[in-house]
């Protein structure tokens, strides 16, 4: 599935969401425009190779909360030109869009999500050019809600998702979804549900990995002036049609503390069965729009492989007039069920700061670091990133903005250490 089909599909979905209801909706973009000079282009550890890179890009975002559609789009579009012509052109997409349609006021609801990435074709090897594709997962179907009084409900929905990856074809898939959900409010401000799903998933190339999830689960979630929770705990199982079953323990929990009106911690885990598709399927709340900063590579193994996931993550944010800041620590850990080669553990994690210099301009910078480490394969990599960025508002629409960023990985694998330093500037028309 082509970048711009994807983009197409959800910009039509955002449109036809507005369409029904007079444009009830709010739509914010982005244009902008910039060039890139690295000179590590291809992340070589001996033969570096220095290259410019022109990329113009825009970004939107589509709210809609009406009483018979709801909408949530954002999304990011980006072509790469390479001068020189030394590697190819490009263009990237990358999306997270949710629409429900109430067909039936408190009876009838249609979803439908989409979302789309670039991930690396190998994760083991660096992420130049040639090692980058487009992902997509898309997901459609009803939801029928049930009243059983003032304080219980129920739900059950049925899905069909769709993956899809431009170069990995065993990562393409199909999948059904059944649940059925309870509800029942304990109080203002908290609710406890008693949830069941099943999904059969069939790959398009590989229907050896083939397979059934079954999960029961309880969730708890509570609202607080200053203290929100979400806990589900409950039980997974896998049946696999040519490998032994399996089931493990599922607990996944958020707490976020609104410590003051500028500091707020955040801590957050899982424990559960995953794979690539499933957890691209994430909440918007997950999702962070790009503005201008463009199209990130993520770092999945776009693969049909099943894998067990742990996962600590705490957030510190402060944020004040002119300061804002960001301190989150990362542990995790991955084992595939089948294929021990790419079990891994990490420990990272990310600063991030931004200050206003003056009213209209703001310098900001971020240090990230990540140590993994492949238990199976005997290796290490440790990779820091670095980076400085100075922005000036010009007008209430124009901005532009300088950036330098140095990244090193140290590999004791063949040809995987390298460190680069990119250099861009750009500028920013915001609507």
């Amino acid at each position: 599935m082509p970048a711009s089909n994807t983009l197409a599909r959800a910009m039509a979905l955002a449109l036809a969401a507005g369409s029904g209801s007079a444009w009830g909706g709010t739509l914010d973009y982005t244009l902008y425009a910039g060039i890139q000079h690295s000179n590590n282009i291809t992340l070589s550890t001996q033969n570096p190779v220095s290259q410019n890179e022109l990329i113009p890009g825009f970004n939107f975002t589509y709210l809609q909360q009406g009483s018979t559609l709801q909408a949530n789009v954002i999304g990011t579009l980006e072509y790469h030109d390479y001068p020189g012509n030394r590697f190819d052109s490009q263009t990237q997409t990358q999306l997270a869009g949710q629409a429900n349609w109430t067909v039936l006021p408190q009876r009838l609801d249609f979803s439908v999500a989409d979302y789309a990435g670039v991930q690396p074709v190998d994760s083991l090897a660096s992420n130049a050019p040639g090692n980058q594709q487009q992902t997509n997962v898309f997901s459609l179907g009803p939801i029928l809600h049930f009243q059983f009084g003032d304080t219980m409900r129920g739900q059950a929905e049925l899905q069909y998702v769709n993956s899809y990856a431009s170069k990995v074809s065993d990562f393409n898939s199909s999948r059904g979804m059944a649940a059925f959900r309870l509800f029942r409010d304990i109080s203002p401000t908290a609710q406890l549900s008693a949830n069941a799903e099943t999904q059969h998933v069939w790959f398009s190339n590989s229907a050896d990995t083939n397979f059934d999830r079954d999960e029961l689960y309880a969730r708890y979630t509570s609202k607080l002036a200053q203290f929100d929770t979400d806990v589900v705990l409950g039980w997974s199982q896998l049946h696999f049609a040519h490998a032994p079953n399996d089931s493990k323990p599922l607990a996944r929990v958020t707490l976020d503390w609104r410590a003051t009106l500028r500091s707020t911690f955040t801590l957050s885990g899982v424990y559960q069965y995953s794979d690539a598709a499933q957890d691209m399927l994430q909440p918007l709340d997950r999702v962070v729009s790009t503005s201008s900063g463009g199209i990130s590579t993520g770092d999945a193994a776009i693969n049909p492989q099943v894998y067990q996931e742990q996962r600590l993550e705490a957030i510190y944010a402060f944020h004040s007039e002119r300061l804002t800041l960001s301190l989150t620590p990362i542990i995790g850990k991955l084992h595939y069920l089948h294929d021990p080669t790419l079990d891994q553990t990490s420990r990272g994690g990310v600063v991030s700061l931004a200050y206003r210099l003056q009213p209209t301009v703001t310098l900001s910078g971020f240090a990230d670091g990540e140590r993994l480490t492949y238990s199976d394969l005997g290796r290490r990599d440790t990779t820091v990133r670095l980076g400085v960025d100075l922005s000036q508002q010009w007008t209430p629409h124009w901005n532009w903005h300088a950036s330098v960023t140095r990244q090193r990985r140290n590999s004791n694998a063949v040809s995987q250490s390298y460190r680069e330093t990119e250099i861009f500037f750009g500028v920013v028309y915001r609507r």
